[in-house]
């Protein structure tokens, strides 16, 4: 698949970059994309919830009233779940929310995100670029170069600088990574996928041998 390269300003080059197909254009694995996207979002629960147990209530052990004669039911401790302000009953406790997918799996995914990206030409090649100083007007005029200044986009370089960083951190539309951090929710959470060459290189390295 071929696709044209654009300038940073979102003008032609006249040049193209032929993908390959063993990453953009694979047979999409659905069921691989639902787990790793549903794995990715369980990784990001703390799992830090806790309600305090029976045992853990600083509350009196004294017997609240006497054994028998009451009409009501025995009651050893205002610890007790049935009280106001006792322990809980099978409440909440820490544990992690993570789902194991294996590796050949997140990289099927993966390539199937890539895939359906370009093939609904949701897929947008540039020429290498860094903002020389963190101005995030300069990163908005080169999404308005794009034509994708109001679309939810991912924006890939290979070794994006810190000011590129902070020129797009403001925007809220638009996130930028390296090719080394993008996963597979970056993939499927935009509209837009803009890799720069070095990045389309960086990815077909990585993933050609998988």
């Amino acid at each position: 698949m071929k696709v044209k390269v654009l300038s940073k300003s979102g003008a032609e080059t006249g040049r193209e970059i032929d993908l390959s197909d063993d990453i953009f254009g694979v047979e999409p694995n659905d069921h691989a994309v639902y787990l790793t996207v549903k794995s990715y979002l369980a990784a990001q629960r703390q799992g830090t919830h806790k309600s305090k147990q029976k045992w853990e209530v600083a509350r009196t052990t004294k017997k609240a009233f006497r054994q028998k004669g009451t009409g009501g039911a025995r009651r050893g401790s205002m610890k007790s779940p049935l009280v106001k302000g006792g322990g809980r009953a099978f409440g909440p406790i820490p544990h992690s929310y993570d789902i194991k997918v294996n590796k050949k799996v997140k990289d099927i995914a993966k390539k199937s995100a890539l895939t359906y990206k370009a093939k609904d030409g949701n897929l947008i090649i540039v020429e290498d670029f860094n903002i020389a100083t963190p101005k995030t007007k300069d990163f908005a005029a080169f999404l308005k170069g794009l034509n994708i200044a109001d679309t939810k986009s991912v924006v890939v370089l290979s070794g994006a600088e810190k000011n590129t960083l902070l020129s797009a951190r403001n925007l809220a539309t638009v996130s930028v990574t390296e090719v080394s951090s993008l996963n597979i929710y970056d993939i499927m959470n935009c509209k837009k996928l803009v890799l720069s060459e070095t990045a389309v290189k960086s990815i077909e390295s990585n993933y050609s041998n998988n």
